[in-house]
């Protein structure tokens, strides 16, 4: 009997771990359209709005803005993770083609955001715009990776491998450290793509 309580107890705790996790994304991804339409100028207000939930249920969540705008960069970022991970996976694509996609990788639902306005949170949120910057910083294993396997292969050129990573990172660090995309009228997606034309372009055979 006590072997059976506890297993409906652990179900219990199971079940409301899920609707929390459910919840906390739901809120992330009404986050991120808040942000699109209203850069950092969005509100609590705004979030709740567009999910039709109250502000009050948001608050169970993230305790303010400041915490939902750094959970937000980490939900981003690991969304272009696992994307990166369906890269490597699809069959159809070669290595110089797994290595175009992996370095302009951007999860389908993030195509329409507005990245160009990550360049306010340097003054309005120092430390979570230096999250960003250690996340543009890392988690290269597996671009370095497929490099390594075009030059084995051929198909890439030998290159200083660090040479590359630090310039792509300069460039993106420019782009959220600035208002240029913005002033010159371009896209984020249209500068990343260009900027990893450029590169590969420029490394293979």
């Amino acid at each position: 009997m006590q072997t059976n309580e506890r297993a409906k107890v652990r179900n219990r705790i199971q079940a409301k771990r899920g609707e929390d996790m459910e919840l906390r994304e739901t809120i992330l991804e009404g986050t991120i359209q808040a942000f699109n339409k209203k850069g950092l100028k969005f509100t609590m207000d705004d979030i709740a709005a567009l999910l039709g939930i109250s502000k009050k249920t948001i608050y169970t969540v993230f305790q303010d803005k400041n915490t939902l705008v750094s959970e937000m960069v980490d939900y981003c970022f690991d969304s272009i993770k696992e994307s990166e991970q369906e890269v490597i996976s699809d069959t159809s694509l070669d290595t110089v083609g797994k290595i175009r996609a992996v370095l302009g990788v951007l999860p389908e639902s993030y195509k329409d955001i507005d990245f160009r306005q990550l360049y306010l949170l340097k003054d309005k949120y120092p430390k979570i715009y230096k999250k960003v910057e250690q996340r543009l910083e890392t988690g290269w294993e597996t671009t370095i990776a497929l490099i390594q396997q075009g030059i084995h292969e051929g198909t890439v050129r030998p290159i200083q491998i660090p040479i590359l990573k630090t310039m792509m990172e300069a460039t993106l660090e420019q782009f959220f450290q600035r208002d240029i995309l913005i002033t010159n009228q371009i896209s984020y997606n249209e500068a990343l793509e260009e900027v990893v034309n450029i590169l590969v372009d420029g490394i293979t055979r």
